[in-house]
This record gives structure tokens, sequence and C-alpha cells, in this order.
């Protein structure tokens, strides 16, 4: 049996989390393989790059879907050799039954600062054939915590507004149109071509879709400077 430490009296009375979240999400959503259909963008406003980029990634995401964990090294590679942001969303999917509170992790460990929040998630990912309950996931969580020299407190999220925000992005995902995860956009700033991409593939598209928001945004080179002639 499993050590019950204070960490799992925490998350314990959170026992209902993915009821909760499941309630956000519209009847009849469920995951599928990465060959997806394109989504119905319904509302466009979260496609859009952060300030001062030209290109980024935007993704929602489960942290208990497969095929999430699947695409996470690929965007992982992709954003290394761009160098361009990744925006990544929860969308949490029903009947998950750890993903809410590993995302609620998430989310104190972004507040670390640091890029321990993605990097949370990036070991999360790397491990999930692994963690097959809430109960592993807290040790999981644990040793993360430990090996990064973080104690963890007795309660993450005591006044709820990590998981509201959580469930905010999932709402944010409904109202975009998203019914598969992972659903990724490459999103552009300024662009000849379209304002959003969508990578329906990431095996085969994610590459050359980027390469083509990085063309679609180039500037112009500045004319020669010429001297004035007296």
């Amino acid at each position: 049996m499993l050590n019950m430490s204070p960490i799992f009296r925490f998350v314990s009375h959170r026992a209902l989390l993915p009821l909760l979240f499941a309630l956000a999400v519209a009847p009849g959503w469920l995951p599928v393989p990465l060959r997806a259909q394109a989504t119905n963008v319904l509302d466009a406003s979260a496609l859009h790059p952060p300030a001062g980029a030209r290109v980024a990634i935007v993704e929602f995401s489960d942290l208990e879907c497969p095929s999430c964990a699947h695409a996470n090294p690929l965007l992982m590679q992709a954003v290394a050799q761009y160098k361009i942001p990744w925006v990544r969303h929860d969308m949490l999917i029903p009947g998950h039954p750890w993903s809410p509170v590993a995302a609620v992790n998430a989310r104190w460990f972004d507040s670390k600062g640091n890029g321990l929040g993605d990097e949370y998630r990036n070991a999360v990912f790397a491990d999930q054939p692994y963690i097959y309950n809430v109960n592993v996931l807290i040790q999981f969580t644990q040793k993360f915590a430990q090996d990064h020299h973080i104690t963890l407190p007795f309660s993450i999220d005591p006044e709820g507004k990590l998981e509201a925000a959580v469930k905010a992005d999932t709402e944010l995902g409904r109202r975009t149109g998203v019914l598969h995860t992972p659903t990724i956009f490459i999103v552009t700033a300024h662009s000849k071509g379209a304002p959003y991409i969508e990578v329906v593939n990431p095996d085969t598209d994610l590459y050359k879709t980027i390469d083509q928001a990085l063309e679609d945004t180039k500037q112009p080179a500045p004319p020669p400077h010429r001297s004035a002639h007296k």
C-alpha cells in the first residue's frame, strides 16, 4: 500500500475534481487520435501570439491524454529549434481521474518561476504510462519537488484559484471550438497569410506549418541607405 502522506490528504479532499471539470466540457466530447479532423474554430480570440512575437504555438491538451504525450516531445523540439513561444492551455478530458490534479500542480509549479511548471508538464507526459492513478501522481509530484529542492505545502490550492484557472482554460477551449486533444495551432501576428493554422498531424505537419508561418510574417528588408549628395 502506498504511504498516505500529507500531500495525499491534500489531494483526497479533491477526489471529485474529474467530475466537476467534466461538467465544464460539452456533452459528447471525446479524445481522438492524432490524425483528427480540423477544428471548426468558433472564437479565434485565443489564437494569437504573445505580445512581441510574430509566430507562436497555441496548444490545448490534457496531461493524461496519450496523444498529447506523443505530441509533447515534438513540440518541445520545435520550440527549441525555432525559439518561438508555446502557449499551453488545459483542456480536460471527462473520465481522466488524475489530470485535473496534475493541471493544478503544474500551475502551482508555474508560480515558482524559471519554467518549472512547463518542466513538470513535460515530465508528466514523459512518465504518463506509469502514472496509472492519483496516488502514483502524488508520489511522482513529491519526487519532482524534491529533485528541484522545493517543499510542497500541505495544501497547494487552498482557495481554489488554480482549480478555477484550469476550469477557465477548459471553457476557453470550448468557446474556441476544441473537440479533441491535443489541438495545436500555429498562430501569427501581422501575417500576409492565415492568422492561424491548425496542425492536424504533428508528426508530419508541425515543422512545415511553422516554416510557412515564419515566411508569411517575414518583414521586408529596409531599403539601402543612400547618403545625400551635396
